[in-house]
């Protein structure tokens, strides 16, 4: 029997998460999904998203089907069984016979075909139970997570999160100028005034990476979030960019900074070399360096540095839902440490009265603020710039909207942070502090 290659490729990419490796959001869009037609690449995408958000229901359903519920699964007969699980449960155009049949295939395929008839009689049992209500959002989250972002925000700010986790997030691009937005358009892409930033858009018909446009890199998929990072960075005739891949936010500061010299570093090889590809426009106003962030050996050197540094990534729950599977609660503490040792490192590379923009796509306050925190309280000739007196100059230079400085005021904390929670203004959850290296 033939499985589909949508069906083939979302058990890939599920196989591939299950494993640990990379995130959905990057295999989604990566070679083996952008070759499938439009109609099997939405399906894989729904698929693969699905399973992925409700993945706690979804195991709490058919385990109990298992001669032994508790029993280790291979992953093939694991990602098998919930692909089919979706499908029945959440999927009310699909067959039943098409989900449990090919995920009976899928099994055989993956080389266990010993288990393949335990995966058709616990699929036809699943098809045959009584179907039950869809469960509320905050179920899909493992409940440490739930409860501390309850005890941080408040029920109600914890519940949206959730919420915005269990949808597909808006696609928003870069425009860099009017004649790519009539090109977008005149091959039926359908595209709305972005919320926060006047040279963003919203994707609202339309599949933008078929586009001639995309291909070339003459635009691209960013959240308005991680544009906004970049944007309230601001001009620099030397900029640093301590962890730039994958070179959203650099492309930025090069548009933003036409004269300047910056420097663009990653510590993961491979991950420089795609950067260096896709920045390879830019020619020589660019350095491409390979370097651990957190031990750079620049003193007093540059006049804006940007540390967007790895975090938990709890803000893209919507965009990688297998974050919430992978993050457990001692990773934060780690995490931490190596935010902080990023951002002296990056205090220790700006000049007397240079920026320094601290940013993560993380929630935790261990991450954010208490980072912060930490540096403000270990070393002195430090002060926070209120991200609020830079919104206002966005705003008088028509990078933001009026509706966008609106939203980012009331986002703004008292110590002068900016906190986006997912949804509030479009875009992934988002945290952005600025400081300044006095004399």
């Amino acid at each position: 029997m033939a499985v589909s290659p949508a069906r083939k490729a979302a058990f890939n990419i599920l196989l591939t998460l299950e494993r640990g490796h990379a995130h959905s959001d990057e295999l989604l869009r990566g070679r083996a999904v952008s070759a499938l037609s439009s109609q099997d690449r939405n399906l894989a995408t729904a698929l693969v998203l699905g399973v992925l958000r409700w993945q706690l229901q979804l195991d709490e359903q058919f385990r109990p089907l298992l001669k032994r519920p508790n029993a280790k699964l291979d992953p093939q007969v694991l990602i098998a069984l919930r692909l089919a699980a979706f499908q029945l449960l959440h999927l009310d155009r699909v067959p039943a016979s098409a989900a449990i049949d090919e995920s009976v295939e899928l099994t055989k395929q993956s080389g266990h075909r010993f288990a393949s008839g335990m995966v058709n009689a616990v699929l036809r049992k699943l098809a045959a139970s009584p179907r039950q209500s869809a469960p509320a959002a905050p179920a899909a989250y493992p409940d440490w997570m739930r409860d501390r972002w309850q005890s941080f925000f408040g029920p109600d700010q914890a519940c949206s999160i959730c919420d915005h986790g269990q949808v597909q997030p808006v696609t928003a691009i870069r425009i860099p100028d009017a004649a790519i937005e009539d090109e977008l358009q005149q091959a039926g892409i359908g595209l709305a005034p972005g919320v926060l930033l006047t040279r963003a858009r919203i994707v609202e018909a339309g599949d933008v990476t078929a586009t001639t446009a995309f291909r070339e890199g003459r635009v691209r998929i960013q959240d308005e979030g991680s544009q906004l990072m970049a944007e309230i960075a601001g001009q620099a005739s030397r900029i640093l960019d301590c962890c730039a891949a994958p070179g959203g936010k650099t492309l930025i500061l090069a548009e933003r900074n036409p004269d300047a010299r910056i420097v663009a570093c990653e510590a993961n090889p491979q991950r420089l070399e795609s950067l260096r590809s896709r920045l390879a426009g830019l020619g020589e106003r660019v350095e491409f360096r390979l370097a651990d962030a957190t031990t750079l050996a620049e003193d007093s050197e540059y006049d804006l540095v940007l540390a967007d540094v790895p975090c938990s990534g709890t803000g893209t729950l919507g965009r990688n839902p297998e974050i919430r599977h992978r993050l457990q609660r001692d990773d934060l503490a780690r995490q931490a440490e190596r935010q902080k040792a990023i951002v002296a490192s990056a205090v220790r590379a700006a000049r007397p009265g240079a920026r320094v923009l601290y940013s993560t796509c993380s929630l935790e306050p261990e991450e954010n603020e208490q980072v912060i925190g930490a540096i403000l309280g270990s070393q002195s000739g430090l002060r926070i710039l209120p991200i609020g007196l830079r919104l206002a100059s966005m705003r008088d230079q028509a990078i933001l909207t009026e509706a966008g400085l609106r939203a980012l005021q009331a986002a703004l904390t008292p110590e002068g942070y900016l906190r986006l929670f997912p949804g509030i203004a479009g875009t992934d959850g988002f945290f952005i502090a600025m400081l300044e290296k006095l004399d």
